[in-house]
């Protein structure tokens, strides 16, 4: 619905809507009396106004004759309206019409109001609101205009199946199954086999050489699945000619928001930054004013104590028993033992300082970018588990980064190598360590020290910023049920289909792969089974007191069942209504770690840890908490990974398709490499092009 037709953009809600011929069948005395009744309500009327005079047209200040438009550009209108119109006269014109739009309407799952047209009443007067004269009509669409939420949702239902049930989609794939099963019974007859060397007559052969039913032959130069960030990106940066599918109503993927009672709340936190100088010029171009940038206040939680991030950086106010023990696993796993330091500083004399191992910080959860503020090497070969002892000691390890990590992650880090941390965090040197153990830490470290987020709507206001500036076509309540790889053609939900000649993909890998069915090769479908992931469950809580923290998030190490909480009500004041404050807990699961409870029982439990780390008091009311479920959040970098994706992306690019994204490319991207991946795909995509036109 985001994606509505300019010409609508100065026209105020409600919009009540038509588009059509305007002619003689029209009621146009019809039309007046609804825009005198409701002179609040907009009436649009879209088309050519033919076999009538213009002048008799009905002239009020809302009604709004937009002329006639291109095809393609009607659904634009239908997204931007509230109620769909019908109004023809009842008279010898009309007798005997069946006007398809009823359909093209329901399946735009609006309100539809019907003057009593025999072949709209007779079928469809169970959904159709049908009225017989002037004052019923204006009653029908007030009624409209006042169904709940429960009513359109069960309304939509029934026109969506309606739809489905009369559409040639349907009819064909009919159609397909009957010569399917007369093969069948035709190969049982003759022999169950097909003779040595003779041809492949099974139905399920036959069917795969009757392409499927298309809605035109118009063929899609480069069709994109999924507006997340980067579907959006690559829909921006391609321009004209690309036509995005989303299967929300809604852009934004998993960087969408939503409204809860004056609150808003992330699917999970996000926040804005990049080392990228196109990227931050886009986010100007896509939020302009309604931005803000503050220094992070980003916490860990150990020991029953509140330290700044980063954990190594920042021991000050822990026992000093666990000071002393993550120092000196520091200094040990920088240097080696007392006996290795003596022998390295015989050796090395004043050039000790260059044998230090690089090290990173051990909390990599995509609240950082993927560059270093010291430009260090990446990380050594072998598992993660490995890594946090060598690189960081026995101590920090102990405390903080492998009980953190395995909450995180849910796998045994052992079976995790550690490609993926490149140097996405802060590198903190020795110094710094003793230094932020004998006194509070007086600022942030790292590249991420100063973080952006749009002033209102949400990090979805981020995603909803790129709508306006694509200049192809968005398509939202796409959902795609199937993928015909061999003919390049795409199968929604609804019956519609794409023929495309480029696509790039950024849904999740295993589930691409599933929508091919039988023409994926088995060693394929054999890989993107063993991609492995990490699910998260959000827990978001609205409380009535707006000075819970100062902080924006908090990394739980312990016994907590969330990992981390965003303070969503600190990210921007608009985030909750006045007086209050939203916060999100993040709590991670798999079936190797599953959530410990489910629907109130989670919540209750978030709110009562919540008490115990002391993020809320009980006497703090919870205004309003619901639950937000993200199945794939984190791709789990095991051994067997790049090789299985290589293998699955080589394939898909023979037929034309382009992985890009988190969950596509099956990478740890933040939402600023999603926009990165974007535009990557796109030049990929074009030079693709450029090939096959020259060769």
């Amino acid at each position: 619905r985001a994606n509505h037709h300019p010409l609508q953009d100065t026209i105020p809600h409600p919009r009540l809507g038509y588009y059509g011929v305007i002619d003689e069948r029209m009621d146009l005395s019809l039309i007046a009396a609804l825009a005198d009744a409701h002179p609040e309500w907009q009436i649009v009327m879209v088309g050519p106004v033919v076999k009538i005079d213009p002048s008799t047209l009905p002239q009020r200040s809302n009604i709004h004759y937009p002329g006639m438009q291109p095809y393609q550009a009607l659904p634009h209108f239908l997204a931007g309206w509230d109620v769909c119109l019908m109004p023809f006269a009842l008279n010898e014109s009309t007798r005997f019409i069946s006007p398809t739009k009823v359909l093209e309407y329901m399946a735009a799952q609006l309100p539809v109001v019907s003057t009593a047209i025999a072949d709209v009443e007779k079928p469809y007067g169970h959904i159709v609101a049908v009225a017989r004269d002037h004052a019923a009509f204006v009653a029908a669409c007030e009624e409209a205009l006042a169904l709940s939420e429960e009513e359109r949702a069960s309304q939509r239902q029934i026109m969506q199946n309606i739809v489905a049930s009369t559409s040639w989609d349907t009819t064909v794939q009919k159609m397909h199954e009957l010569i399917g099963q007369a093969l069948s019974r035709h190969q049982a007859q003759e022999t169950a086999t097909t003779d040595a060397g003779g041809e492949d007559v099974s139905p399920q052969a036959v069917l795969r050489l009757i392409p499927p039913a298309r809605t035109g032959s118009e063929v899609e130069p480069c069709l994109i699945l999924g507006a997340g960030p980067t579907g959006l990106s690559a829909a921006y940066h391609f321009g004209e000619g690309a036509t995005l599918l989303e299967r929300n109503e809604t852009v934004g993927g998993l960087c969408r928001s939503v409204q809860d009672k004056g609150f808003t709340f992330d699917y999970a936190g996000h926040i804005m930054f990049s080392a990228d100088e196109e990227v931050l010029a886009l986010y100007n171009i896509l939020l302009g004013d309604n931005i803000h940038w503050q220094i992070r206040e980003a916490w860990v939680y150990t020991d029953g104590v509140y330290t700044r991030y980063p954990f190594q950086g920042s021991l000050y106010g822990l026992p000093a028993p666990v000071i002393k023990e993550c120092i000196l696993g520091a200094i040990e796993a920088r240097y080696g033992t007392g006996s290795e330091v003596k022998s390295m500083a015989s050796t090395c004399g004043n050039n000790a300082e260059t044998h230090r191992r690089h090290h990173h910080d051990c909390c990599a959860d995509g609240a950082v970018p993927d560059y270093t503020s010291t430009g260090q090497n990446l990380p050594p070969e072998g598992s993660f588990e490995a890594f946090i002892y060598e690189t960081w000691g026995k101590g920090i390890a102990r405390h903080f980064a492998i009980p953190y990590n395995k909450k995180l992650w849910t796998v045994p880090l052992s079976e995790m190598e550690t490609s993926w941390l490149g140097g996405r965090v802060p590198l903190p040197d020795l110094d710094q360590i003793i230094e932020g153990a004998l006194g509070e830490t007086a600022k942030p470290m790292g590249p991420n020290a100063r973080f952006g987020y749009p002033l209102k709507g949400g990090f979805q206001a981020l995603m909803s910023g790129f709508v306006p500036h694509i200049k192809g076509r968005i398509e939202t309540g796409a959902e795609v049920s199937k993928i015909y790889v061999n003919q390049h053609i795409v199968v929604l939900s609804d019956g519609r289909q794409y023929r495309y000649e480029q696509m790039i993909s950024t849904l999740v890998l295993p589930e691409l792969i599933r929508l091919m069915g039988d023409e994926v090769p088995p060693e394929i479908r054999k890989a993107a089974k063993a991609l492995r992931h990490v699910s998260v469950r959000c827990v978001n809580l609205g409380v009535n007191r707006d000075t819970l923290t100062d902080k924006h998030w908090i990394y739980y190490a312990g016994k907590t069942v969330f990992h981390r909480i965003f303070v969503q009500g600190n990210a921007s004041p608009f985030c909750s209504p006045p007086g209050a404050c939203g916060l999100t807990c993040e709590i991670s699961y798999s079936p190797d770690k599953p959530l410990p409870a489910d629907g109130q029982a989670l919540i209750d439990r978030c709110i009562q840890e919540c008490i115990e780390v002391g993020i809320i008091s009980e006497t703090d009311e919870i205004l309003t908490s619901n639950q937000i479920d993200i199945p794939y959040a984190y791709v789990i970098y095991d051994q067997q990974r790049k090789e299985n994706v290589e293998m699955i992306r080589k394939w898909l690019l023979l037929h034309g398709i382009t992985l890009a994204g988190r969950y596509s490319e099956w990478e740890y991207y933040n939402s600023d490499h999603a926009f990165i991946a974007g535009k990557a795909a796109v030049e990929k995509v074009r030079q693709s092009a450029y090939r096959h036109s020259v060769s």
